[in-house]
């Protein structure tokens, strides 16, 4: 049986007596390239003022202001490495799993944020009168940049082939 001419699905070499894919697509850098981009930017922002406590002129940087910002910087550079790590191993040039958990969390980043932005956490307890500053802002774009890179890469080709394997004929039954 031979499918030479089928795109996507495995044909029966007979000069070899084997099956093989016809071509090996690979996920676009692209994504991988924005979430990078995303993720350093929100790396920088820690180190930015947050909050500005109008009551004194000594404005926190995100460090300071919530053990959370650094936490989630932390965390964009693992899914980074796991995603760069993934890109370069995976047949297919991702995996389609860590990519969607980078997105959900780039997600939660933009929208904690966001929040933070209206209404500073922490500073409340203390009864501190605080008001955002660029810093934040800065979280907000990398956070941004980051669950949009993320879901660029998700979008690729990952996992499953479409063509059939050598186990598979073109109608889905098992060779013997």
């Amino acid at each position: 049986m031979s499918t030479a001419g089928t795109p996507g699905v495995s044909s029966y070499n007979d000069t070899v007596g084997a099956f093989r894919p016809h071509e090996s697509r690979r996920a676009r850098s692209t994504g991988l390239a924005v979430a990078a981009a995303g993720i350093l930017v929100f790396n920088v922002a820690p180190f930015l003022n947050w909050v500005d406590p109008n009551s004194e002129d000594n404005p926190r940087t995100g460090y300071e202001s919530d053990s959370l910002v650094p936490f989630i910087a932390y965390l964009g550079l693992g899914l980074l490495v796991a995603m760069a790590y993934a890109f370069k191993r995976a047949r297919r040039g991702q995996h389609r799993g860590l990519t969607l958990t980078s997105m959900a969390t780039g997600i939660a980043a933009t929208l904690w944020c966001t929040a933070y932005a209206f209404n500073p956490m922490g500073g409340m307890e203390r009864g501190d009168d605080v008001s955002a500053q660029f810093g934040i802002f800065v979280g907000i774009l990398g956070a941004a940049l980051w669950a949009i890179g993320s879901g660029l890469l998700a979008k690729e080709i990952e996992g499953d082939d479409d063509e059939r394997t050598d186990a598979h004929t073109r109608d889905g039954s098992r060779n013997r």
